[in-house]
């Protein structure tokens, strides 16, 4: 056994004992660590597959960016884990009907292969080991010409997810009693302060008479 495959094991532990603690982790932020495990080390297997480009994208897009976004939302939304637990065995059998139809196509590939591959391994082989070849300008071609509307469609999807998530972010409670920062430093004294004039000295107001009610004479 050669070291690429030695890597490979290795990464491959890695990656299924984080996928097996994402879903099995109590705390939602320990789930949200074990994902960024998993895709660091999807990443790792990338790059043993001489696929430089898509294991920095992954690194820099889904660790650098979406996980952070994910564990800091996670963090503030303080979630309700005993709520969510309730459904757990409703939901089960779909969700194990599911993950076995995805384990038999994971070992139907794996056992039996790609035809179209094992078809002509010569011509593969040739394109690969070109020394001109390099797979980040294959897969921009192959994205913005044959896959140009699909990446359109996800962009657009994409933008209004974002608008989306600023409008709700904006929303105001009528209950809320939040105060601007911006006001507060743009403010001036004389729009907080108002000075009124008055005399120095007033004259005492005159005594009132007590009256004393059961004789009906003053006192």
């Amino acid at each position: 056994m050669d070291y690429q495959t030695g890597f490979f094991y290795l990464f491959a532990a890695v990656l299924l004992f984080a996928a097996f603690r994402v879903i099995t982790a109590r705390n939602p932020v320990h789930a949200v660590l074990f994902l960024m495990l998993a895709f660091s080390q999807a990443s790792a297997l990338w790059l043993l597959l001489k696929a430089e480009f898509l294991g920095i994208t992954l690194v820099l897009v889904y660790l650098g960016a979406v996980m952070v976004l994910f564990l800091f939302v996670v963090m503030m939304l303080d979630i309700n884990m005993d709520g969510v637990r309730k459904g757990f065995w409703k939901h089960f059998p779909l969700a194990a009907i599911l993950g076995g139809f995805v384990a038999a196509e994971l070992i139907a590939v794996l056992f039996v292969g790609f035809p179209s591959l094992a078809a002509n391994p010569d011509a593969v082989n040739t394109g690969i080991n070109a020394a001109n070849y390099s797979n980040t300008r294959e897969l921009g071609l192959l994205l913005y010409t044959e896959y140009l509307y699909p990446i359109e469609v996800a962009a657009v999807i994409l933008l209004v997810a974002m608008i989306a998530a600023i409008a709700l972010t904006l929303r105001q409670r009528k209950d809320s009693k939040a105060i601007n920062p911006g006001l507060q430093v743009h403010v001036r004294a004389r729009d907080r302060l108002v000075v009124l004039p008055m005399n120095a000295t007033q004259k005492a107001a005159p005594a009132v008479e007590a009256v004393n009610t059961e004789e009906g004479k003053p006192s």
